[in-house]
């Protein structure tokens, strides 16, 4: 998860209708750790839990971080606690920054946002406004009223379009696809629904698939496993010296926990990364929607709150 550091709220605002951000600083006044446009940190919350919020000021200052967050009624209360609880002059724990919804490099982007997805878009929006890049934002939300960081966004002028969804209904996604040249990366972050309509479209437009980034785990993406039954396995944690059995009905992080073994942990889904484990031995039999690609391939992580062993045995870097 990164370093843990202690952060002190230096600010807090109102952004929009459910949505409030916070100005995080060295308690000493140090300089942050660097980050790039889409990555996140992880805030602990009582009790003992971890949420995931985008950073959406500029990489460059380097004293700041900046994370903003809605508040949703019928989540698991971490939201609610940080705007309820957390003000300024308090301090709060944060691991990070990690990014897995990094900023490609193109001559050409179309960004699309939902709610608090434009989050992660608004330092990816500087970065190539900075550098001269062809872009265009589009950007949807039930109401004005909801949708943070418009008065940030006005600077850009011509390049964004704002679209609630009680004035103007949702977002033209063929429209825009159509006035969006065949190059242009796409990037999308937001609910559910929308991330899938992106998709579509971008399919029956017969592009490459967009750079999305979820808040729940890809509804389309098996997690079963592809062969086989369930099957009890072990697993050696090596720093703590323990060999645990892993039983057909529980997960790799349950067995760890009532080990008494401290292992970081938000979405218990397979989606936020924040349980990723280094594997040291042992095949993997991966069920998240966090890694892909050579992260996947080579099975030198994984993420424990879902993902199991194909081997007799596991030895994780725990």
């Amino acid at each position: 998860m990164g370093d843990a550091r202690s952060l002190l709220i230096r600010q807090r605002t109102r952004e929009a209708d459910g949505i409030v951000s916070l100005v995080l600083v060295d308690p000493e006044g140090c300089a942050l750790p660097r980050w790039s446009p889409g990555a996140h940190i992880d805030i602990e919350v009582p009790p003992g839990a971890v949420r995931q919020y985008s950073l959406c000021g500029q990489p460059d200052e380097l004293g700041t971080w900046r994370i903003a967050i809605l508040k949703e009624p019928n989540g698991t209360g971490g939201s609610r606690y940080v705007h309820e609880a957390l003000r300024p002059g308090m301090t709060i724990g944060a691991h990070g920054p990690r990014n897995n919804f990094p900023l490609v490099d193109a001559d050409r982007y179309l960004f699309i946002a939902g709610g608090i997805g434009i989050t992660p878009i608004l330092p990816m929006i500087s970065k190539v406004a900075g550098r001269d890049a062809d872009w265009q934002l589009l950007y949807g939300g039930r109401h004005r009223s909801s949708m943070a960081f418009l008065a940030e966004l006005s600077a850009y002028g011509s390049h964004v379009s704002v679209v609630p969804e009680d004035e103007f209904g949702l977002l033209d996604l063929k429209a825009a696809l159509a006035d969006t040249a065949p190059d242009a990366a796409i990037y999308c972050c937001g609910p559910e629904p929308l991330i899938a309509a992106v998709e579509r479209a971008c399919s029956e437009d017969l592009r490459p698939d967009p750079y999305v980034e979820r808040f729940k785990p890809d509804p389309n993406r098996p997690t079963a496993p592809q062969t086989g039954t369930e099957h009890e396995f072990e697993v050696l944690l090596e720093k703590s010296g323990l060999t645990l059995v892993v039983p057909p009905d529980r997960s790799i992080l349950e067995v760890v926990e009532e080990a008494g073994v401290m292992a970081f942990s938000s979405c218990r889904e397979g989606y936020c990364g924040c349980c990723e484990t280094a594997v040291l031995e042992g095949e993997v039999d991966h069920r998240d929607d966090y890694l892909f690609g050579e992260d996947r391939e080579t099975g030198k992580k994984m993420m424990i709150c879902v993902s199991r062993s194909r081997s007799p045995r596991l030895v994780l870097d725990l």
